[in-house]
């Protein structure tokens, strides 16, 4: 079955990595790497490694399940579907398309905030009409193919990597000529110190790592199967981890790393600190455009495969099932994505949304790792199995929950909410459709 999928689709290992960057290295970098050094100091620099790990541990866990299930379109939600069935599944990809089609909201307005102010405009009263702008021109992008779709995504990749190494660059010669006060650069205040800042940093920056699953929704189309994909996931994840490590050390080469704050533009905050010429300025600005333009890109494309998915599953109305073969979109997914992220764009707190769309993503990654355990004990083996196994499924699920446990409290509250809200729909309809209850022995 695998073989049989594997030729002739024309999404490329190259390909599938460029998108799995494109929603991993978005607008996260260009923000959240100085609200990192802020809380943990030079120990940010561990704190991204750490998380890297994890998210690795998950691309590995990921490729595994989609070499047991190459056609699924789901991602994430069809492999607890087809590990725990309709309850979990329902539950898991609403929250995790929630999560996504949030997503592209949050990425668009920084996307809009960049524009703006890069044009000389006010980011208050133009940055939502950008952002609009935006998720209709990806949607055209979208319905057009996924061909076509990724085929965009690998430009803007290349560019936004060519912009963030130019920036490194920069950093690494700016630190060679001033080697004398490099050392005192990468001292911490006492606050940024030990395990609790590492901790508080890596709860802050898992989510910049989050975007590699989508790759997980078109496996069947990738050349050479689920091994290609694999390697796709865990590519994308190494190439992430070395990049952000490079960028956390660049931030604190042009700057101590006690004069940074949580918020803002740090990359800019670095460079007219070291007064770097205002090409760079311009440059870097573009890179967070063209990083919140591919991030937004990738989401719509995972969002709408992923609503797809889960009406073919039966789990939603007929409606979200109209599908384009030779196009290979979701096209009603696609529509619907980009109705709710411009529907966000109003909901005020941005900010809150954001982090209970994360609670989907920790909540999802969870379910994969149990996913993986269920079809080891099945004995169900498939083209890539997860090394080390069951030490790094144990791993993974200690380091989600030890992350679920740092998160805002605001975020958490809502998060398990919604978990409920959806547990209580479920059932519903399943008393609507006068459905049986499954009863199970758990005990002899």
């Amino acid at each position: 079955m695998i073989g049989s999928m594997s030729g002739g689709k024309g999404v490329t290992t190259l390909m599938a990595t460029a998108v799995a960057l494109g929603a991993i290295i978005g607008a996260g970098i260009f923000v959240l790497s100085g609200t990192a050094i802020a809380v943990a100091g030079s120990y940010a620099i561990i704190a991204f490694i750490v998380v890297g790990i994890i998210a690795f541990f998950v691309a590995l866990q990921l490729g595994e399940l989609g070499s047991l299930m190459p056609s699924v379109k789901g991602g994430a939600y069809s492999y607890v579907y087809g590990a725990f069935g309709s309850e979990l599944g329902f539950i898991t990809g609403i929250i995790l398309y929630f999560s996504y089609s949030t997503g592209i909201s949050v990425i668009s307005l920084g996307f809009g905030s960049y524009l703006a102010s890069l044009l000389g405009l006010s980011v208050g009263a133009y940055q939502i009409y950008f952002a609009i702008m935006l998720i209709v021109v990806l949607s055209i992008v979208n319905l057009a193919g996924i061909k076509k779709a990724i085929k965009s995504d690998s430009v803007l990749v290349l560019l936004k990597i060519a912009i963030l190494v130019l920036f490194v660059a920069f950093a690494l010669v700016f630190a060679y000529y001033h080697s004398a006060a490099l050392g005192a650069n990468f001292v911490s205040l006492p606050s940024q110190t030990g395990l609790g800042a590492i901790f508080a940093a890596s709860v802050v920056i898992f989510f910049a790592y989050s975007g590699f699953q989508s790759i997980s929704t078109f496996t069947s189309r990738i050349q050479g199967g689920a091994r290609a994909a694999a390697k796709a996931l865990a590519f994308s994840v190494l190439i992430s981890i070395a990049l952000y490590v490079l960028i956390a050390f660049a931030l604190i080469a042009l700057v101590p790393a006690s004069r940074y704050t949580a918020g803002g533009d740090p990359l800019a905050f670095a460079l007219q600190a070291a007064h770097a010429p205002d090409y760079l300025f311009i440059l870097v600005a573009i890179g967070a455009i063209i990083a919140t333009v591919s991030a937004s890109l990738a989401n719509m494309l995972g969002s709408s495969r992923m609503l797809y998915q889960i009406s073919a599953d039966r789990l939603l109305p007929e409606a979200f099932r109209k599908y384009n073969r030779s196009k290979d979109v979701a096209v009603n997914g696609v529509i619907v994505s980009a109705v709710i992220a411009i529907v966000m764009l109003f909901s005020g707190n941005i900010y809150v949304i954001a982090s209970i769309s994360n609670f989907g993503l920790l909540f999802s990654f969870l379910m994969v790792s149990l996913a993986v355990i269920h079809f080891r004990r099945l004995g169900r083996k498939g083209e890539v199995r997860t090394p080390f196994y069951p030490y790094i499924p144990l791993i993974t699920i200690i380091g989600l929950l030890a992350f679920m446990s740092g998160m805002p409290q605001e975020a958490l509250v809502v998060g398990v909410l919604i978990v409920m809200v959806l547990i209580m729909a479920y059932y519903s309809l399943r008393e609507i459709e006068s459905k049986k209850v499954i009863r199970v022995k758990l005990f002899k």
